[in-house]
């Protein structure tokens, strides 16, 4: 850590929405505080390349797509990885869709230079469509966080009760912890089963999760289908691999919904598997 503050690195992953990606770099370059390093992992995309915005550069590193789908896990690690070898106190992790909140930045590297045993998580509002802003100080005007997870209020920290509650649209920790943690499981590939698999994972290396209020995003707009139907081979491969190491399976939400239109069916031994029809 340098005499002016922690170093932070801010990593992304993508694969297409280069608009939703520009918009976030434009949050990040006008923010409270910038990031020194700003990593975006490009999934088998080449249009996605490096560039500048008000000050700030956004590098690309690049990861291979496995037939099975997208690398999701690994390429997290990854910028992670990289982000901590140029230098990185805190690692900042936020999803392409993500716009920066203007503070976001400024307060998860306080928070992390508080506590850099703990992970910390912001909460995140869902913007609706075609929304427009000029300046990242706008969005607060806009916000309404998701009501699945906590808030904590503005100012507010609160350590979280239930690891099944972490997901990976934000969130920050040191690199000490992450490396406690030892990343995602990249066992995980295509959608689904990942963040919950690393909020247990933290709950059993005694990594304290906690909500971070100051740290506020905003997620763009895009279509999604619910449930999610694409995703459907994903969600019964990661499931499986989550209840190989956890015991059970996560998105069962998803996998009653999917059961209600014949997709899928549960097994004798608690499982589910396709039905082919």
């Amino acid at each position: 850590m340098s005499p002016a503050g922690p170093t932070v690195g801010v990593v992304t992953i993508a694969r297409g929405r280069r608009h939703h990606l520009a918009g976030q770099h434009r949050s990040l370059a006008l923010g409270r505080r910038r990031p020194e390093h700003y990593v975006c992992v490009a999934m088998g995309d080449p249009a996605i390349g490096p560039a500048a915005d008000h000050g700030l550069q956004r590098d690309v590193v690049r990861i291979d797509v496995p037939a099975e789908g997208l690398p999701l896990a690994a390429a997290r690690n990854r910028g992670v990885a990289e982000v901590v070898a140029r230098g990185a106190d805190v690692v900042v992790l936020l999803d392409v869709d993500c716009l920066a909140g203007f503070s976001l930045v400024a307060a998860y590297a306080g928070a992390v230079a508080d506590h850099p045993d703990r992970l910390w998580s912001g909460p995140v509002t869902y913007l609706p469509r075609d929304t427009v802003v000029d300046h990242p100080a706008e969005l607060a005007a806009l916000d309404r966080p998701h009501p699945a997870r906590p808030d904590p209020g503005l100012w507010g920290r609160e350590r979280s009760t239930d690891p099944h509650l972490f997901w990976s649209l934000s969130f920050a920790t040191s690199p000490a912890a992450w490396e406690r943690l030892g990343g995602f499981h990249e066992g995980y590939v295509g959608y689904g089963g990942e963040d919950t698999d690393l909020g247990r994972t933290a709950e059993s290396a005694g990594v304290e999760q906690w909500w971070l209020g100051a740290a506020r995003a905003y997620h763009q707009h895009h279509p999604v289908s619910s449930p999610p139907v694409e995703h459907l081979e994903a969600i019964l491969r990661n499931g499986a691999v989550y209840a190989q190491r956890w015991g059970e399976w996560p998105m069962t939400g998803w996998l009653e919904a999917f059961e209600e239109r014949g997709l899928v069916r549960r097994t004798p031994s608690g499982g589910w598997v396709a039905t082919g029809g």
